[in-house]
C-alpha cells in the first residue's frame, strides 16, 4: 500500500484506535492481510464490497463469488469465508440457563445470526426436549439459491438421535423475502403430518432472510 502513509495503514491504524476506528472496507482488508500481485489489499476490500453491494451483502457471496473477484484467490476467499463465520457465532448467545425456547421472537433472534444471510438456501431443524428446552440446531440439507430439499425422514432422524420431545423447522430465503412459497407451505403441511405420525410434534417453521423472519405458528397455519 505505497500510496497509503504507514501510520494509516490498516493494520497500524487498527493497533492505533482500535477496530471501531477503521472503515469496513479497511477491516476487510486486515482479515485478507495482502492483496493479489498488482492489487493491495485495500483495493481487493472494495472489490469485494462492490460485488457485495456493501458490508451487509458480504455473507451472501459464496466461495467461487468471491473467487471470482479480482485481487481474491482460493487462500484469501476461505479468509473472509472464515471470518463472516466467526461473526455469525459470536452473535449467537447460549441461553444462560435451559429455559424453553417456543416463542417464534426467541427462536428467530437464535437462529437469524447463524443461518439468516446465507449464500445458498438451507434447511434445518431446532430440538427441543419435552420441557421445550434447546438441545441443539442441526442442518438437514444445503440446497441452491432457491431450494433446499428436506425429506420427513432426515428431519425426524437428526430428532430422534437427539431423544428430542419436539422440533421447529427453519430454513432461510437467500432472495432476502422470507414469504413462504406454495412448496414451503406444501412441506410444512407434509412435516407436520409426519411428526403426529411419529410422536415427535412440529411446533413452528421459521423461515428466514437476513434480518426477518417469517412465522407459520404466528400466521395460524400449524
Amino acid at each position: 500500500m505505497k500510496e497509503v502513509a504507514p501510520h494509516d495503514r490498516p493494520r497500524e491504524k487498527l493497533v492505533r484506535l482500535g477496530a471501531i476506528g477503521l472503515g469496513d472496507n479497511e477491516l476487510l482488508a486486515v482479515v485478507l492481510g495482502s492483496g493479489a500481485r498488482r492489487l493491495d489489499a485495500l483495493a481487493a476490500a472494495n472489490a469485494i464490497l462492490a460485488a457485495a453491494s456493501g458490508v451487509h451483502g458480504v455473507p451472501q457471496l459464496g466461495f467461487d463469488e468471491l473467487r471470482r473477484v479480482h485481487g481474491v484467490g482460493a487462500a484469501k476467499a476461505a479468509q473472509v469465508l472464515a471470518a463472516v463465520e466467526l461473526g455469525r457465532r459470536t452473535l449467537v448467545r447460549r441461553p444462560a440457563e435451559r429455559r424453553p425456547l417456543t416463542s417464534p421472537e426467541e427462536l428467530a433472534a437464535f437462529l437469524l445470526p447463524q443461518f439468516g444471510a446465507r449464500a445458498v438456501e438451507a434447511f434445518g431443524v431446532v430440538l427441543l426436549d419435552t420441557k421445550y428446552c434447546l438441545i441443539r440446531a442441526a442442518l438437514v440439507s444445503v440446497g441452491t439459491l432457491d431450494a433446499a430439499p428436506a425429506h420427513p425422514r432426515e428431519v425426524f432422524r437428526e430428532a430422534a438421535r437427539a431423544a428430542a420431545g419436539a422440533v421447529v423447522l427453519f430454513h432461510n430465503h437467500p432472495s432476502g423475502d422470507p414469504r413462504p412459497s406454495r412448496d414451503d407451505w406444501e412441506l410444512t403441511h407434509r412435516l407436520v403430518q409426519a411428526g403426529r405420525i411419529i410422536g415427535i410434534p412440529v411446533l413452528d417453521h421459521l423461515i428466514l432472510s437476513d434480518t426477518k423472519y417469517f412465522s407459520f405458528r404466528e400466521a395460524g397455519r400449524l
